[in-house]
């Protein structure tokens, strides 16, 4: 075991990202921010921005923020979703009906922002800010697009839940996201309908594919302590990525509920919080009409029409209509009761030491 921390894998994605540490930190739209970015990197991390439901102003704003922060490697993270004509809403307002009633609101006059996918403005503000890394959920934005990021000197970083999304995502990226069915948020695939596969077992098949090419794999879901990061580096994983564990974290934007919700543990995948499947703690929706509802419009346009009954809800300190959205390890990691809170950088540097302890090898 002493070399898997210098084997290939990890070395390659050292190399390529200029990390300190074989870790991403996930980029979570609610949850992270400039604040948990800055201080993953400063702990020798991949720091990430969720850049999918911000506007090209606000992604400029937040990457200076961050390298006034932190001096190290930034991955900012888009949707390359197709959104279509608008879907017709009718059965799941009416399904919604009830809760307006209960709430004493109904759906918003003007629907919130949607998640735009990746598109010109944000390329030439990508082309601006000139990001180490750029990932991407639901597939690659067109290749025009793609061939600048590429030019603008970003690491492109794909995201594959099977192999045959791996096998097609290789020939255009230079990291590989291997995301199983136990991460938190939304599962990425993008080629036919969503097939489970354990973050472990995708990993591994990766790696031993004669069929795809070889670049680093990133082992995302259900990793949420050291012991997690070392099976999947030798599993030849060159890294993970976290995102639940980070949720314990001070610079996490959750709110109380999300946060005491952590400690359950108790997760489902849903498509009511967006119209897309995604993992996430169970609350009153979800225990009211299940976790996956035909009515609910596909992704992203599920989401408007909760706006007010979340709005409601959450100023009174409620988490019943939130998307509280955490991986299958939601409580590993949680502190005790009483005890404050661990920072992203103490926290990054803490996993990196453990991990170093268990492979028995010099960090």
């Amino acid at each position: 075991m002493t070399g898997i921390l210098h084997g290939w894998p990890v070395q390659e994605f050292l190399r390529l990202t200029g990390a300190g540490v074989p870790i991403i930190q996930a980029p979570m739209a609610g949850a992270g921010g400039v604040a948990l970015a800055a201080a993953a990197i400063r702990g020798g991390a991949v720091g990430s921005l969720p850049c999918a439901m911000l506007t090209p102003d606000q992604v400029r704003e937040q990457v200076a923020q961050v390298r006034a922060l932190a001096d190290g490697p930034l991955n900012l993270n888009f949707f390359c979703h197709h959104l279509g004509d608008p879907p017709d809403e009718t059965a799941w307002r009416a399904l919604l009906q009830p809760f307006y009633d209960k709430e004493g609101v109904g759906p918003p006059a003007t629907p919130p922002p949607l998640r735009a996918p990746f598109g010109d403005a944000m390329c030439a503000v990508v082309e601006e800010v000139r990001p180490e890394m750029m990932s991407f959920h639901f597939g690659l934005p067109e290749p025009r697009l793609l061939d600048r990021v590429r030019r603008a000197g970003a690491l492109i970083v794909g995201n594959a839940t099977t192999r045959a999304e791996a096998a097609f995502l290789t020939d255009h990226v230079d990291l590989l996201i291997a995301q199983g069915f136990e991460a938190g948020g939304h599962a990425g695939y993008f080629l036919g309908e969503f097939r489970p596969k354990g973050t472990l077992a995708l990993v591994r098949e990766v790696a031993l594919d004669a069929d795809v090419p070889l670049v680093p794999t990133i082992a995302a879901g259900g990793i949420a302590d050291a012991a997690g990061i070392a099976a999947a580096l030798m599993l030849d994983a060159g890294a993970v990525q976290l995102g639940t564990a980070y949720l314990h974290t001070a610079e996490a934007t959750i709110s109380p509920v999300h946060r005491a919700a952590l400690r359950t543990g108790e997760t489902v995948v849903t498509n009511l919080f967006s119209g897309g499947l995604a993992r996430g703690i169970r609350n009153a929706l979800i225990d009211a009409i299940g976790p996956v509802h035909p009515a609910a419009p596909r992704f992203p346009y599920a989401s408007a029409a909760l706006a007010e009954l979340r709005r409601v809800a959450e100023a009174d300190g409620r988490g019943d209509y939130s998307p509280l959205w955490a991986g299958k390890a939601a409580s590993l990691g949680a502190p005790l009761p009483g005890q404050p809170l661990e920072g992203a950088q103490a926290l990054t540097e803490r996993l990196a030491r453990e991990v170093a302890d268990l492979l028995g090898t010099p960090p």
